[in-house]
């Protein structure tokens, strides 16, 4: 679809934001692409039902990099229910595309996110939490 990076992922890839741990984080979720080998560890602080800090390591290309940039800046800052809302296709859109063989690389943050709200909503609640959670490259749910 996409022959080459557009300038904003790679920007995103060269200048990642949010990289790091979170000290006072109140969720923490690692998700990975069996695949490609690549490993997100998302950080997330949660106040109020806003996403009020967020980072991550990651262990990928720059693909992987990018889209967990731009998909931190997403949710960053927005309401559990609008960070929801974000999926892979979300942030490959926002980056302006993405080699197709690439376009996967996008279900990690997503899938971070999502895992990352579940779990924090199952310590608000009192049920367990999925061990794993994971959207597969045809957009399937899998735990």
């Amino acid at each position: 679809m996409y022959a080459q990076y557009t300038e904003i992922a790679l920007d995103h890839a060269r200048n990642p934001r949010n990289v790091g741990g979170l000290d006072d984080a109140n969720v923490v979720v690692q998700v990975g692409d069996p695949e490609c080998g690549d490993t997100l560890l998302l950080f997330m602080k949660i106040e109020e039902g806003n996403i009020a800090a967020i980072s991550f390591l990651i262990k990928g290309c720059g693909a992987a990099i990018a889209t967990a940039s731009m998909g931190s800046e997403l949710v960053k800052g927005k309401t559990l229910n609008e960070a929801l809302l974000v999926t892979d296709e979300t942030v490959t859109a926002a980056l302006g595309g993405l080699p197709e063989d690439k376009e996967h690389c996008s279900n990690l943050i997503a899938s971070a996110v999502h895992a990352a709200i579940g779990q924090y909503l199952s310590t608000i609640t009192g049920e367990v939490a999925p061990v794993s959670f994971r959207i597969d490259r045809d957009g399937e749910h899998q735990q």
